[in-house]
């Protein structure tokens, strides 16, 4: 049976709505949260929902996981204690997502290494897919001529826009930034004139690359320009602690609403999920799921709306976390 895949999240809202009516409030949505990351939470759904799970007495169904600074560290490698958590929860039946503004390609290597066989959130939550299996559930690209407009405006201001895909990472020449991209997250650029891609790709992600103080300041000057338009969202990795890497997806996606999808996807309810972060741009995710856990090196704002607080990246807090609530 061909899986069904939720296009957009106004489309994707709009359909929950219709499924499940009234919608929950989650507790985002309780704190007072920006409009353009309102959650519209899952109620328990009845059904065969996932087979296989074999923690005993463990409410939960569904552990989704940040990389960068929650499973990843300084070094840029998954610690031991972190890897044999993992496996221990995945041999009793728990699957496990990664939830990232990473794109796919820059993942496939952590997903294989820890066998994850499951559905991920990427594009800081625009794509949630099996990307062994070329299997989508729900994706919400950049509208065309806002990208149009988004490179000619990077183009006068000499502002480094990167443009991505599903499959491709876009650059109209190499710079520093895309070394990072090589070395680190395994990603490889095709180098194109922007003039006409806008129209001949589905982009589903910008990103903005920052460095110094000059580069922020024409970043924060590309959010005012675009700021009804666009959401950015700003997140750094261990591995490159003065580096800004600014998400740019449509004002409709976050990591809460491609979690909303994903349950529904599964058949379980938001209730079932535990979700572990560090970034500000987690704090969607966590504020819809059952148990919200913050890494000990978490931004204050994150650590605000969860349930509890782990240790750090640098010291497994990711295993200690798992341990504790799921072994």
């Amino acid at each position: 049976m061909k899986e069904k895949v939720i296009q957009g999240s106004l489309r994707g809202a709009k359909l929950l709505q219709e499924l499940f009516l009234p919608p929950l409030l989650c507790r985002e949505a309780r704190r007072g949260v920006a409009p353009s990351e309102t959650i519209i939470p899952l109620p328990l759904i009845k059904g065969k929902g996932i087979k296989g799970i074999g923690l005993i007495n463990n409410p939960y169904k569904l552990l989704i996981i940040d990389i960068d600074g929650t499973l990843i560290g300084k070094d840029g490698t998954i610690s031991a204690e972190d890897r044999e958590a993992l496996a221990k929860a995945c041999q009793l039946g728990m699957p496990v997502s990664l939830s990232t503004g990473r794109v796919p390609q820059a993942c496939l290597n952590i997903i294989n290494q820890l066998s994850l066989d499951s559905y991920h959130i990427f594009f800081d939550g625009a794509l949630v897919s099996n990307p062994n299996q070329g299997k989508e559930v729900y994706v919400q690209p950049l509208n065309k001529m806002v990208v149009r407009q988004a490179v000619e405006f990077a183009r006068l201001n000499d502002i480094y826009l990167e443009l991505y895909s599903a499959t491709h990472y876009f650059v109209e020449q190499e710079t520093w930034a895309t070394d990072i991209r090589r070395q680190f997250f395994d990603l490889q650029p095709t180098v194109v004139d922007f003039t006409k891609l806008w129209n001949q790709e589905s982009i589903i992600k910008a990103e903005l690359t920052t460095s110094s103080p000059q580069e922020v300041d024409k970043a924060r000057s590309f959010q005012l320009q675009f700021n009804d338009s666009l959401r950015l969202s700003w997140a750094r990795t261990p591995a490159y602690p003065g580096i800004n890497f600014i998400n740019v997806v449509d004002p409709g996606v976050s990591k809460g609403n491609a979690l909303v999808a994903l349950a529904l996807h599964l058949g379980i309810s938001l209730a079932e999920v535990i979700a572990i972060g560090d970034g500000t741009n987690d704090i969607s995710i966590l504020s819809c799921a059952g148990l919200a856990i913050a890494m000990g090196n978490a931004h204050d704002e994150l650590k605000a709306v969860a349930d509890y607080i782990t240790l750090d990246v640098d010291h497994s807090g990711l295993a200690a976390a798992i341990n504790k609530f799921l072994l």
